[in-house]
């Protein structure tokens, strides 16, 4: 599902690679783990695998696709189409209410057809994730756990292959935090889809097939 080979990574006027991935591979339906503090490259790998970042050298492939020679349209069409991303604040549009945040991603990438199937789709997943009742509310009105709930269900909304999450369970307290992960691993596994994680927290290790030490990776 995820093939990175001879990755290096620098963000411009930084002094040398920030990242270094000789080889790292995340197999169908695998549930990894990136684990590192603040500052490890963590998310600046999750965004090398959404194809939103490029190395300045190395191969990139994700779903069978080689991201790095993509132009930046073709990775928007390819991740509208492949991945789910679970962005840490959520990126809610306050002026949308729950149910168009689901569809978002139909409304604003001509890749995706909206149709009646998307629209069953996402009442499916206002179900299973107990928040059909406010489909019409907007996101001022929601609980943070709902906000939560609504990030993930639009970003399983395009029945992606791969999940990627940034950081979901941060400044959330131990219980909330096991049941966000929870929450998040049962949605990626109902709908068979690869997942990938970033956070510093250990006591969320036992939900993984694999942890990946982010010091390996980590270069001045």
């Amino acid at each position: 599902m995820i093939q990175i080979e001879n990755l290096h990574f620098a963000y411009p006027g930084s002094n040398g690679a920030l990242l270094n991935v000789a080889n790292l591979r995340v197999a169908p339906g695998e549930k990894v783990m990136l684990r590192g503090p603040s500052g490890s490259g963590k998310s600046t790998l999750l965004n090398l695998m959404a194809g939103i970042l490029k190395p300045q050298s190395g191969r990139v492939c994700v779903c069978g696709e080689e991201l790095v020679p993509m132009s930046e349209s073709a990775a928007r069409d390819f991740r509208a189409n492949r991945i789910g991303f679970i962005f840490q604040d959520f990126a809610l549009l306050e002026y949308l209410t729950v149910a168009d945040n689901i569809l978002l991603p139909y409304r604003i990438n001509q890749s995706l057809t909206l149709n009646t199937d998307v629209h069953a789709r996402a009442q499916r997943l206002l179900n299973d994730l107990s928040i059909a009742h406010k489909s019409a509310a907007f996101p001022t009105r929601l609980s943070f756990g709902e906000r939560q709930r609504v990030a993930i269900a639009r970003a399983m909304i395009a029945s992606p292959q791969l999940i990627l999450a940034d950081e979901p369970t941060a400044n959330l307290d131990k219980a909330n935090a096991l049941k966000t992960i929870e929450l998040i691993v049962s949605s990626a596994a109902h709908n068979k889809a690869g997942l990938v994680v970033v956070s510093h927290d250990e006591s969320l290790d036992t939900y993984f097939d694999r942890v990946v030490d982010m010091a390996q990776y980590k270069h001045a």
